[in-house]
């Protein structure tokens, strides 16, 4: 397997646990494990996505790097708000 499709997922999938963290540590709450599982799988989701994009095109450069970490980033918190919208508090 390349190395790049690795590492390209790795930081995607850290880009997710970076916002998850962050989320979490601004909301003062304590540390809720559900709800970072829930970041974790989605942050899955962006390593695989773009662990599949750097497969398909075979070129990953810093820059490509920079993209999946805020890639994942973005995903987790675009499925945040949606999850928020579509699962209505009780």
């Amino acid at each position: 397997m390349d190395t790049q499709v690795v590492w390209v997922a790795i930081t995607a999938f850290l880009g997710a646990i970076v916002v998850a963290l962050l989320g979490w540590a601004d909301s003062k709450e304590p540390f809720d494990g559900k709800k970072f599982l829930a970041s974790a799988l989605r942050g899955l989701v962006a390593a695989v996505t773009f662990a599949v994009g750097v497969a398909i095109t075979s070129t990953a450069g810093w820059g490509f790097y920079a993209v999946a970490f805020l890639g994942g980033a973005g995903l987790d918190a675009l499925g945040k708000k949606a999850q928020d919208v579509l699962v209505k508090p009780q």
